[in-house]
């Protein structure tokens, strides 16, 4: 027993110090990352997302739907150019407040191919509401050699992808508050992250520098969103901040549209399982009252 608790605490001391060497290494917010030492491997993201705050956050957390409808206007103006998201309907569309009329006339904005006909030909008619969102490329090869040799990955699941790990001992705390936002913040963080490179980095050719990038300092994808750039209906600000944050929002909807049924169910799992260790160890009681030990 002395010899466990010797090591938790030896564990603790280490944790403790490692913190301590990482936050006076951790150059200051907002400044630039120090250059790696000649033959030393980066670790990237140079610079980690911040912890933004999301109405779909904690357990009982939900989506706003005038956001998620404001996302979807960023998605198709600026980002379904080079994006696709191949795995999500239209249809599912109504889940964000609009009417079956609004989703048809919506997805009759798209074409898609079809087919074949009764000649044996492959087609192309406006979509349905069945349909899935297009591509804008008619494959991978086409979409690299539109985008400085790197296809656009699918949105579909980029919230759920893009994810930057937590090292320890955060992640433990992470598992207490039900933390599951590491990809919309990600995302928000590399919309807004894109700055000038310090001084002595050398950006390639058709490169840009985002210390928030979770592969390099560098990408192919030029800063796609600028202030003033869509305009909402509905009076938000007209701001890169908020344009992120919304289609932050949006693609996290389109990776867990199921996102507040799962809530939902589980928080009435966990009360059936309050009660229910009560009732066991009331019968536990009634049942050895009268036995002797």
């Amino acid at each position: 027993m002395k010899t466990l608790v010797a090591s938790i605490l030896s564990l603790a001391l280490v944790a403790g110090l490692s913190s301590a060497v990482l936050a006076e290494e951790a150059p200051a917010e907002g400044a630039a990352p120090a250059h790696h030492a000649e033959g030393e491997t980066p670790h990237y993201p140079l610079k980690h997302p911040k912890e933004e705050e999301w109405s779909f956050a904690g357990p009982f957390g939900h989506y706003d739907k005038g956001q998620l409808q404001r996302g979807l206007k960023v998605y198709t103006e600026v980002c379904a150019a080079c994006h696709s998201m191949k795995l999500v309907p239209f249809r599912m569309l109504g889940e964000l407040g609009y009417s079956d009329a609004q989703v048809k006339a919506f997805a009759a904005n798209y074409e898609v191919q079809d087919g074949p006909n009764a000649s044996g030909e492959m087609f192309t008619r406006k979509a349905v509401p069945s349909d899935y969102f297009p591509s804008p490329f008619p494959n991978a090869e086409a979409a690299a050699a539109s985008n400085n040799g790197a296809a656009p990955p699918d949105f579909s699941l980029i919230a759920k992808a893009r994810a930057v790990t937590r090292g320890f001992p955060q992640f433990v705390f992470d598992i207490f508050t039900q933390y599951q936002e590491s990809g919309p913040d990600y995302i928000h963080a590399l919309l807004t992250g894109y700055e000038e490179p310090p001084a002595g980095f050398q950006v390639p050719q058709g490169g840009h520098y985002n210390p928030y990038f979770n592969a390099a300092a560098v990408l192919a994808m030029p800063k796609p969103l600028s202030d003033g750039q869509v305009t909402y209906d509905d009076g938000a600000p007209a701001t890169v901040d908020q344009y992120s944050r919304d289609v932050s929002a949006f693609l996290m909807w389109a990776a867990e549209p199921h996102l507040e049924e799962r809530k939902r169910t589980g928080f009435m799992v966990m009360v059936f399982l309050a009660i229910f260790t009560v009732l066991i160890y009331l019968t536990k009681r009634s049942v050895y009252a009268n036995k002797e030990h």
